[in-house]
């Protein structure tokens, strides 16, 4: 069955991959980003090219996840072209890489602005459509780090994507009862193939930055980023991100994961997050909740 799709942040990495391989799997999807006649214009005429080339429904829309009045025109755009929307992949995501002190107040809220309430702002303008239809899949990139492996000078990144994954683990039970599935990706540190590392952010307040790389931190992030590469597997490959994300789309109705590692560093998210996944199955049995750990389909 051919969904309609949007995916925010897709102008590079995980979220063009995803694009590329959802639109040749049969969907008409919409790969959003910002400035798409602005800056990432280069990026918007490459997709358009892709899609003419492979003869696969690939579009773009913009829509900046940082703007209420962008994110809710993009989403009406797409369901104003197609009638319905129904699937959506929260993406769009930014890294950064410093000494947590160094970061000023406002790094920390524009990523948390970046990284979760972008995931608010496109839940509002898109879920009133997929609740009308009674189905539809919210789709989450979330991260290892969230309860993984924690290498330090990364915590304002790590702090973000705990936060969105906190938040898509709440949204799931509150969709449930309106036929709207959820799944959690769960990618480990690809660290070749995309550009989370080389476009990070870097800690606003220098002098305090140095104190640290000129202290006794002195080395830790260079040998932090390398440990991280060291544990990656060779073959390690970022599209196997997307792959699963076309998968989960891909399952029938009702058959869809809550959650799916990809993680070939195993740093131990995966065992964390089932004991999690597991407690918070057993508390909503015990509060007479358990039918909202799967979704009601009404349509």
């Amino acid at each position: 069955m051919s969904h309609v799709i949007v995916i925010t942040g897709a102008s590079s990495g995980f979220g063009a991959m995803a694009a590329r391989q959802l639109a040749h799997a049969g969907h008409t999807v919409y790969a959003s980003m910002r400035e798409s006649t602005g800056r990432n214009a280069p990026q918007a005429a490459e997709i358009a090219r892709y899609a003419k080339e492979h003869n696969v429904d690939l579009r773009t829309v913009e829509l900046d996840v940082s703007s209420d009045a962008s994110v809710e025109a993009g989403i009406a755009k797409v369901t104003a072209d197609n009638g319905r929307l129904d699937v959506i992949i929260h993406n769009a995501g930014h890294m950064s890489f410093g000494p947590a002190e160094a970061f000023t107040p406002e790094q920390f809220a524009q990523l948390y602005d970046i990284n979760v309430l972008s995931t608010q702002r496109v839940n509002r303008a898109a879920l009133p459509q997929l609740r009308k239809q009674g189905k539809g899949l919210v789709v989450w990139i979330s991260s290892s780090s969230t309860r993984g492996g924690t290498p330090p000078f990364l915590s304002p990144y790590f702090a973000a994507k705990a936060a969105m994954d906190s938040l898509a683990v709440s949204y799931s039970t509150e969709l449930a009862r309106w036929g709207i599935e959820t799944t959690i990706v769960v990618p480990g540190a690809f660290t070749k193939g995309t550009n989370h590392f080389a476009h990070s952010g870097s800690p606003a307040d220098k002098e305090r930055a140095a104190e640290y790389e000129n202290g006794p931190y002195a080395g830790v992030a260079d040998q932090a980023l390398k440990g991280l590469a060291s544990l990656e597997p060779v073959d390690a490959d970022p599209a196997s991100v997307a792959q699963a994300v076309v998968t989960v789309v891909d399952t029938p109705l009702g058959k869809r994961p809550f959650r799916v590692h990809i993680d070939p560093s195993q740093d131990g998210a995966e065992v964390v997050n089932g004991v999690a996944d597991r407690v918070r199955t057993e508390m909503y049995r015990r509060i007479g909740l358990e039918d909202l750990l799967s979704p009601r389909f009404n349509g």
